[in-house]
């Protein structure tokens, strides 16, 4: 594949907003009905998988009520409310504080989320429970913020400082996650270079992070934009802090650009996904509600690339493989069927979103994908998995460095 791209320094603002990543997607499902990908899309299944979603979210939500598609709802896993634990610790903080602390939590609770493999799973000594992939992950990483273990003052535990994370350890992260030979946890060294990296980067990045900690991303935001912002604007602001934090990336004028990779076939040369930055926003979107803040056209942002919506394309039979060989090959990010595969979920979710949303006489403002994410495709996803593999594995193979999936 050619990786040469188009885009100069004046492309930037379109490349770090949703635009882009719609651009890139919407190409590639052209190219899919095109027979120019790896993948076959039918139509045919298309109503069938929008009911499948439907009924998830009826067994999971019969009231409708569903929280935005975020981390705390991981921190919540097994229907043990964590958050009640932190919030009791920080009653007596004002709200800014509040949320830097719940802020300083979950961007480092996100960036060690990348898939853990099919065989780590993470065993909670109080309630005697075991939890894998992303819910061990929330609860694993909620007991290292918990411990103190990402400040560097024993003081202030509850909090995540540049230095502190600067000074975390792989031995730390294997011990609190449990990391053993017989408990292996894909990428650590990577989820430990994202998190020293966001050190660096906070320390660097004084305007974005005033006071030291990711957390601090709040009182840049009430600077910028008083308590009043857009999704898209606060996704912007969790680019900009983090961009340099991301391994090997595409750069444009300098920027490292994140989750952004090179693929010819799409207009410009880059296919945009921003996945752990979006999944960041939308779980900062919970703490900041909490403090006052008022944030609206969330429905801008969209659905999550990632292996559990992805997954329910390939196991409902929406995508098919060309050729079904390749689902026994493993696959790097940047290889044309992972980026095509990535392309077609944000594209076929935001059919899957507007059709749900229909279904059940909601507008967009009203039900937002970061609502059919959480209460249905997602756990659609892992559902479809479970029903055809007994790991509940993704249908396609990810060479995972811990930075992406």
């Amino acid at each position: 594949m050619n990786n040469s791209h188009t885009y100069s320094a004046q492309d930037l603002d379109f490349l770090l907003s949703p635009l882009a990543i719609r651009q890139s997607a919407e190409k590639i499902l052209e190219l899919t009905k095109s027979g120019q990908t790896h993948f076959h899309y039918h139509d045919d299944q298309f109503e069938p998988v929008v009911d499948y979603v439907i009924e998830v979210i009826r067994q999971n939500y019969p009231a409708l009520e569903i929280p935005f598609h975020s981390r705390w709802g991981h921190f919540r896993a097994g229907g043990i409310d964590r958050v009640k634990i932190l919030q009791e610790q920080i009653q007596n903080f004002d709200a800014l504080e509040k949320a830097r602390i719940k802020l300083d939590l979950v961007i480092t609770s996100v960036l060690l989320d990348a898939g853990a493999g099919n065989v780590w799973s993470f065993h909670e000594q109080s309630t005697q429970k075991d939890f894998a992939r992303s819910e061990g992950l929330g609860v694993a990483s909620f007991y290292l913020f918990m411990e103190g273990a990402l400040s560097d003052n024993a003081d202030k535990p509850l909090q995540a400082t540049a230095k502190g994370l600067q000074n975390l350890t792989a031995q730390k992260i294997s011990e609190v996650f449990q990391v053993s030979p017989q408990n292996p946890l894909v990428g650590v060294e990577g989820r430990l270079s994202l998190l020293r990296n966001l050190g660096k980067t906070i320390t660097d990045k004084k305007d974005l992070f005033p006071g030291g900690r990711p957390g601090s991303l709040v009182d840049y935001l009430h600077l910028r934009y008083g308590k009043k912002l857009t999704g898209p604007q606060l996704l912007r602001a969790v680019l900009d802090g983090l961009c340099e934090i991301w391994p090997g990336r595409v750069k444009v004028a300098g920027v490292n650009l994140g989750d952004i990779w090179n693929y010819s076939k799409v207009p410009g040369g880059l296919a945009a996904f921003h996945k752990l930055s979006q999944w960041m926003t939308y779980s900062l979107i919970e703490p900041l509600l909490e403090a006052g803040f008022e944030i609206t056209e969330v429905e801008k942002l969209t659905g999550l690339a990632e292996y559990r919506n992805g997954g329910l394309l390939l196991d409902r039979g929406l995508i098919s493989l060309k050729d079904p060989g390749m689902a026994e090959q493993s696959h790097r990010p940047d290889s044309e069927l992972i980026i095509e595969w990535r392309g077609l979920t944000v594209s076929l979710l935001d059919r899957i979103g507007q059709q749900v949303q229909t279904k059940l006489n909601k507008s967009p403002s009203e039900f937002p994908l970061a609502k059919v994410l959480e209460g249905g495709t997602w756990w659609a996803g892992r559902k479809a998995a479970k029903a055809l593999r007994a790991d509940s594995s993704p249908p396609l193979k990810i060479e995972s460095d811990g930075t992406v999936f």
